[in-house]
């Protein structure tokens, strides 16, 4: 080949690569988009509570309760709209979402009372929970070769929504409105149009197992309920009752996998070791960057005297962190438990030192461990399963992953009671630490852990996302 001819193909490949990376860039923010106000909910919207309590007349336990039925309803809106992209495709499934949203939104805006305004906000998480799980649909469907490339332009814009909540929060309560931060999930309307030409694959038409769908629902709800009990007051015997249904509806969602192989909760998937583990790997992530985004700016308001915006501005940087990191994700999925790790350790220090500096390093690497979970947890259970599959196990994953962070609030907020806010990041910091240890047994697990559903082996276990070549 002359130079000539070198140069050609040089120039050739180089024009090539380049439209790959911003055909990925262009999927990967359009998705991002479409998911990242979801974290608004509660860590954008948790600097609006003050507000609610003094405008609604409203008791600072029962405000809490805006936090956790928005919790819930996430969780649970994911997982239901996840199965049903699966069943319908996923273009009906983002536009009812996109219906529910806004619909949730309204009343939030106009609801004159604290019920109502919990309300609204279950109905507003559920069709957030709905375009969430359209997303994480849309990028697990996405080409293998293609898959890391759009996975990581997603993390990043990940790692930007949950770096800057704060700020944006801040922000709007104090210019504009509390109820307008209790909005911003409804941001995600905007990528709507965006994203609804590439929800081009029909749903298999198959029915959704209402009943499964319903115990999981039950099951959960009652889960996170309980370890918020201290933040939410609960008296003994509604305690009691709430146990009752979490055991009940527990004991008939185990019936009910039994009884329907492939119902809401497939037989398989509950009993898959590598599903479980990525389960328990980002439940670890999200429960220690909720604890931390929850204790974090009280401390530094109230202890080191400073303002929600300063707040903000000196947590961007994570995010920076995290559009990093998840763009070499893909070729190096040991960044996950790595950076889950220096959490865990910041955490400690942070909460033994109460040191400003500590604490906004800890937030600051709970960003990119939460923008890592997405994109090598994603990768991996995205080439695991059936592309007709992929959205209720997407669903089922981030239902988990939401839950964790339910549990990583409610213990916060149990074991501030006890040792102080910055002691309760010492015991938080086991949750990270869950998903060091998790990532590190799966790196061990068996060959085909790592298989492309329909291709050849790949990798083993968290250790290895990467199923095709990063574009």
């Amino acid at each position: 080949m002359s130079v000539g001819e070198n140069i050609a193909w040089f120039g050739r490949s180089s024009r090539d690569g380049l439209a790959s990376m911003n055909a990925n860039a262009y999927i990967g923010i359009r998705l991002g988009g479409l998911f990242g106000p979801a974290v608004f909910g509660v860590t954008a919207a948790g600097v609006a509570l003050p507000g609610v309590a003094a405008a609604l007349r409203a008791a600072p336990g029962a405000v809490v309760w805006v936090l956790t039925a928005h919790a819930l309803a996430l969780g649970v809106g994911t997982a239901l709209f996840g199965r049903l992209s699966d069943a319908w495709g996923a273009r009906r499934s983002l536009l009812l979402g996109s219906a529910v949203l806004a619909a949730g939104a309204a009343v939030c805006l106009l609801a004159p009372s604290l019920g109502g305004l919990v309300a609204g906000r279950a109905v507003l998480a559920t069709g957030s929970g709905a375009l969430s799980a359209t997303a994480l649909s849309l990028v697990a469907a996405t080409a293998p070769e293609r898959r890391p490339g759009v996975l990581a332009w997603y993390g990043g814009a990940m790692a930007v929504f949950s770096a800057g909540a704060t700020l944006a929060g801040g922000l709007v309560t104090q210019a504009l409105s509390w109820r307008l931060t209790l909005v911003l999930p409804a941001l995600a309307l905007l990528a709507v149009p965006f994203c609804l030409p590439l929800a081009r694959r029909p749903g298999s038409g198959g029915r959704v197992d209402l009943v499964g769908a319903g115990l999981l629902a039950g099951a959960a709800s009652a889960f996170l309920i309980l370890v918020q009990a201290a933040n939410l007051g609960l008296d003994a015997p509604v305690a009691v009752l709430v146990g009752v249904v979490l055991v009940s509806s527990g004991a008939g969602l185990v019936l009910r996998v039994r009884a329907v192989p492939d119902g809401f909760v497939p037989r398989a998937l509950a009993g898959d070791r590598a599903f479980l583990g990525a389960s328990v790997a980002g439940i670890g992530v999200y429960g220690g960057l909720f604890a931390t985004m929850w204790v974090a700016p009280q401390v530094l308001a109230g202890t080191h005297g400073w303002s929600v915006p300063a707040i903000g501005a000196w947590l961007l940087p994570g995010a920076l962190l995290g559009v990093v990191l998840s763009r070499v994700a893909g070729s190096r999925a040991w960044l996950l438990p790595a950076v889950a790790a220096a959490f865990a350790a910041c955490l400690v220090v942070a909460g033994l030192t109460g040191a400003a500096a500590a604490l906004v390093t800890a937030a600051s690497l709970g960003f990119p461990a939460f923008s890592l979970a997405q994109v090598v947890l994603t990768a991996r259970m995205s080439a695991r399963f059936p592309v007709e599959r992929r959205g209720g196990a997407m669903g089922l994953l981030n239902l988990a992953f939401f839950v964790g962070g339910g549990l990583g609030l409610g213990l916060a907020g149990a074991l501030s009671r006890v040792a102080g806010l910055t002691g309760a990041l010492v015991a938080i910091a086991v949750l990270p630490l869950a998903t060091v240890l998790t990532a590190r047994a799966a790196r061990k697990s068996a060959p085909d852990s790592g298989r492309e559903h329909g291709s050849p082996v790949r990798g083993t276990g968290l250790g290895d996302v990467s199923s095709a070549r990063r574009s």
